[in-house]
């Protein structure tokens, strides 16, 4: 009888915390946009960042949506992978927050970075379409 009362917990539990359809929406649009920085797909990342996009490096440097994408575009930034460690989601009206964990390579400046970072992404609904407003990280010491 105890296993099944823990196996209805279990399921009980699994079934609370299934995604909405916008939380899978939102973690989508942060795996094109990922992607689309890998690839520098510049069609995908106009459209998932937002105009007026602050985007804060873990350096402490900041980027508008326009240098950002001009950075991959030129090659100063190269994005090599991202790996999603970890990733929460929480829908507010129309704003999501993802608090996030991952691991990434790239090159900038000419300088490789394998960076653990938490981060967290803002996205806002705008015309049926998740767009990123803002991005924050930091990196995690080993």
């Amino acid at each position: 009888m105890k296993f099944f009362l823990t196996l209805g917990l279990f399921f009980a539990i699994q079934f609370v915390r299934a995604q909405t359809p916008d939380e899978k929406a939102v973690i989508e649009t942060e795996k094109q946009r990922f992607t689309a920085q890998i690839n520098v797909d510049e069609a995908i990342l106009n459209r998932v960042l937002a105009n007026d996009l602050i985007y804060a490096h873990s350096n402490g440097n900041t980027d508008t949506k326009q240098t950002y994408i001009q950075s991959m575009r030129d090659g100063k930034t190269k994005y090599t992978s991202i790996d999603i460690e970890e990733q929460k989601v929480r829908i507010y009206g129309n704003t999501a927050l993802i608090n996030g964990m991952c691991q990434l390579k790239a090159i900038s400046n000419g300088e490789p970075l394998n960076n653990h970072l938490r981060y967290l992404s803002v996205y806002v609904k705008n015309a049926g379409q998740w767009q990123m407003v803002a991005w924050q990280s930091l990196k995690l010491t080993k």
